[in-house]
C-alpha cells in the first residue's frame, strides 16, 4: 500500500526536486504540493494523505509548525515531519510541543529524507541529535539565546532585566560572553547578523 503524501514548500525548485526523488519510489505517492502552511489542512481534508512534509517559514501566513498542531487536532492519524533550513533552535522543542512525528534538515541527504519518511509512518519519531544540531544552538546556552532574541526586538537593557528577572550587571556578563562567543564587539551587530542570517527568528508579536 502506498503511502499518500503532500508536501508544504514555498521554494518551487526545492518543492519540485523533492517531489521528484520522493516520486521515484514505488510506494510513496505525492498526492498534493502547496507553498503556503495553512493551506494544508484544507490538502488534508481532500486528499486524505498518510503524511505531511511541512516546512516551517513559508512566504505568507501562519508557520509551519503552528499548522501542523492544527492538522494534529483535526487528522490524529496523519503523520507530519517538518523540515526547515534554517538553525532557530527553538523550532525542535515547538515541534516537539505541537506533536510533530519527526523533524529534519533540509541539508540532510535525500536518502535521510526517506529514512526519516518510512520511520515515521512506521510509528518511529526521529529527531536532529546533539550531533546535528547548527553550530548556533551548540555555542549559545538557552537564556544567551533568548537575550540575543530580545536585542532583536529592540528591547532595551533595562527591559531585559526585568523580564529575565536579573539585574543589569548579571545581563551584561551574559552580553559580554555571547561577544566573546560570537567574535562580535556589539550586542546590536550580532542581533541583527543573526536575524538576517535565519540563526533566530523574531515573532514581533510577543
Amino acid at each position: 500500500m502506498k503511502i499518500k503524501m503532500v508536501i508544504v514548500e514555498d521554494q518551487t525548485l526545492l518543492r519540485d526536486s523533492l517531489k521528484q526523488v520522493i516520486s521515484r519510489h514505488d510506494d510513496i505517492e505525492v498526492v498534493g504540493v502547496t507553498d503556503e502552511a495553512a493551506k494544508a489542512p484544507d490538502l488534508c481534508r481532500q486528499l486524505k494523505p498518510d503524511l505531511v512534509l511541512m516546512d516551517v517559514v513559508t512566504k505568507t501566513g501562519p508557520n509551519g509548525i503552528n499548522v501542523s498542531a492544527l492538522i494534529r487536532k483535526e487528522f490524529p492519524a496523519i503523520k507530519i515531519v517538518i523540515m526547515t533550513g534554517l538553525p532557530e533552535i527553538t523550532f525542535v522543542d515547538a515541534a516537539r510541543k505541537a506533536g510533530v512525528h519527526s523533524f529534519i534538515y533540509k541539508d540532510r541527504a535525500p536518502e535521510h529524507l526517506l529514512y526519516v519518511i518510512h520511520n515515521t509512518m512506521q510509528g518511529y519519531g526521529i529527531y536532529p541529535g546533539p550531533n546535528d544540531q547548527p553550530w548556533f544552538a551548540s555555542q549559545f546556552t538557552d537564556k544567551e539565546i533568548e537575550i540575543i532574541r530580545m536585542v532583536c526586538k529592540g528591547r532595551s537593557r533595562e527591559d531585559m532585566a526585568k523580564e529575565l528577572g536579573v539585574s543589569e550587571r548579571y545581563l551584561g556578563q551574559h552580553i559580554t560572553s555571547i561577544l566573546d562567543k560570537s567574535g562580535f564587539d556589539n550586542i546590536l551587530k550580532f542581533a541583527v547578523y543573526a536575524s538576517s542570517q535565519g540563526l533566530i527568528v523574531v515573532d514581533n508579536n510577543t
